[in-house]
């Protein structure tokens, strides 16, 4: 017995129905959807209603336009369906594809591809080569869509383990470096060798996921609630997250190779975490992309 959902078939949920029906959730609306996706409205209402009779139960509801529980629950799988797809599609398209003129890379803020950027264009003057710095879910999505050639993304992960990503992209490990908390010069614990995390869950901390480590990264390394979040940074600039930290805004977890003036970096000796660098791409048919590829590795 089915009790929430009752599944009229078995045959795949169709992805164009899928898609229309996360835009409509994310717009909250059918005819901003309808504007978005390029379809009239009365075709968006039609994806809404085939895709709510294939599954047997009410996804959204109309006024105001909220998904329902088991719309919720859709939502949580869409978004890796899709990518997944997109993905399988962009990596056709790059074996299909004769030499590009443009190559287009990817790069979390705290990558270094300068070195690697400049062989490419020795080996490849002919080549136009975009460079982009973005969070790193933008990095990971953009290669898997074929957006981006190639992607640099880095994290915080036990040594041994690879990045957690959401898309089986092809990756290639480049860096280990060990992690340190950057604080003020004048702040109490600038002078210590070394430091826990375990014993620094209950001091200030600025959350800036897309540059320094998360605090829902410290929290889980350390099996902890605390790590208190006293300011919130989301943009991608290092140079402003190390003066807010320097103005004694709160603590941060980087690279120790990250160095400025009014900012100590101590090592962090527990738990065994370090900063990891991969390699994101998908097919590499053309030289270019393979040249960078070769240069990194």
């Amino acid at each position: 017995m089915i009790s929430a959902w009752s599944i009229s078939n078995t045959d795949p949920v169709d992805p164009h129905l899928l898609r229309t029906f996360v835009t409509v959730a994310e717009h909250a609306s059918f005819s901003a959807a309808a504007t978005h996706l390029g379809y009239t409205q009365s075709a968006v209402s039609q994806h809404i209603a085939a895709l709510e009779a294939d599954l047997g139960t009410q996804l959204l509801h109309r006024r105001p336009v909220t998904p329902t529980p088991a719309g919720r629950r859709l939502l949580e799988h869409a978004a890796p369906i899709l990518l997944r797809i997109s993905t399988a599609r962009a990596d056709l398209q790059r074996l299909a594809a004769t030499l590009p003129t443009t190559l287009i890379v990817a790069i979390t803020p705290l990558s270094d591809v300068a070195k690697a950027l400049a062989v490419v264009r020795r080996l490849h003057p002919g080549t136009d080569v975009h460079l982009t710095v973005c969070p790193r879910d933008a990095v990971v999505a953009g290669v898997a869509d074929g957006s981006f050639s190639l992607g640099l993304v880095d994290g915080v992960a036990a040594p041994s383990d690879p990045l957690n990503l959401a898309v089986p992209l092809r990756t290639t490990a480049l860096t280990h470096q060990p992690l340190a908390v950057a604080l003020p010069n004048n702040h109490p614990l600038a002078s210590r060798t070394g430091l826990s995390l375990h014993d620094l869950a209950d001091a200030r901390w600025i959350d800036a996921p897309d540059v320094a480590a998360p605090l829902t990264t410290l929290r889980a390394a350390t099996d902890s609630d605390a790590f208190r979040c006293a300011f919130t940074y989301t943009g991608t600039d290092l140079h402003t997250l190390l003066t807010l930290i320097a103005a004694g805004h709160g603590l941060a977890v980087l690279p120790a190779s990250v160095t400025t003036r009014g900012v100590a970096t101590i090592p962090v000796t527990t738990p065994r975490l370090v900063h990891r660098t991969e390699l994101l791409h998908g097919a590499l048919p053309d030289a270019a992309a393979a040249a960078l590829t070769a240069a990194l590795t």
